[in-house]
């Protein structure tokens, strides 16, 4: 089994940034043929990496640093008025957690979503190989969170069990129901679950400031950021 000492990183080529226009971006990662486990995936998280698949990255720009990893301190949690309205909102959904893998269910909904609310990005156009290499492949403690009205799934959340916390992978949702805030509703399911769990922490990815559609993770708090190799409690905008 792998451990810190022992990975190879390696570097893309600069490519257009996904988040700011006008930018380049270099992405690390991690050498897909090493072996890695629930530790060693707790620790790179910690060291600002993400799980896309089977793949393990962080931002590695040379001149760009906006791309800040956040997670959220659980037990100092207090939502505010607005995330009582979404929790309350949505308390007529049935949640479970179920283990990770591909549905035609979840795949419809995946579409759907990807269609109407991101067909200007580039997971457009969705496809079930996409679905299963991004959402289902390198399954270490992988969950999926299931939202149901009335028997039928309106969201699904992507969610991995680190040592220390609960990493929110993604979360795809029905596009008409955007009323509901699903995604925020989802990482207030998972702060309930870490909490029920004893875990001190949320994975929230990446924050960019500069990016309109990251403004929702500054919503919970207190959010703390890696920076120079700390984790520090951001300050409130």
């Amino acid at each position: 089994m792998s451990n810190l000492r022992t990975l190879v990183f390696f570097a893309t080529p600069p490519h257009a940034c996904s988040y700011l226009p006008d930018r380049e971006a270099t992405t690390m990662f991690v050498d897909p043929r090493a072996r890695i486990d629930k530790r060693l995936y707790s620790q790179l998280t910690a060291l600002g990496f993400r799980r896309s698949g089977s793949h393990y990255y962080r931002p590695h720009c040379e001149r760009c640093h906006a791309c800040i990893p956040v997670r959220l301190q659980v037990q100092q949690f207090r939502p505010d008025r607005g995330l009582r309205r979404v929790f309350k909102r949505n308390q007529d959904l049935t949640c479970e957690l179920v283990p990770t893998r591909f549905s035609e269910e979840y795949y419809a909904l995946y579409a759907r979503y990807i269609e109407q609310r991101h067909s200007d990005g580039d997971m457009y156009p969705p496809s079930r190989e996409q679905f299963i290499s991004f959402l289902v492949d390198g399954a270490t403690d992988s969950w999926f969170l299931e939202m149901r009205l009335n028997g039928t799934l309106v969201g699904l959340a992507a969610i991995d069990a680190l040592d220390d916390g609960l990493s929110a992978i993604y979360t795809t949702f029905e596009p008409e129901l955007e009323e509901r805030s699903l995604g925020t509703y989802a990482i207030l399911w998972q702060v309930e679950e870490a909490r029920r769990r004893d875990l001190p922490h949320v994975y929230l990815g990446y924050w960019i400031k500069q990016c309109r559609k990251m403004n929702y993770k500054t919503r919970f708090h207190p959010l703390e950021a890696l920076r120079d190799g700390q984790w520090r409690v951001m300050e409130p905008n």
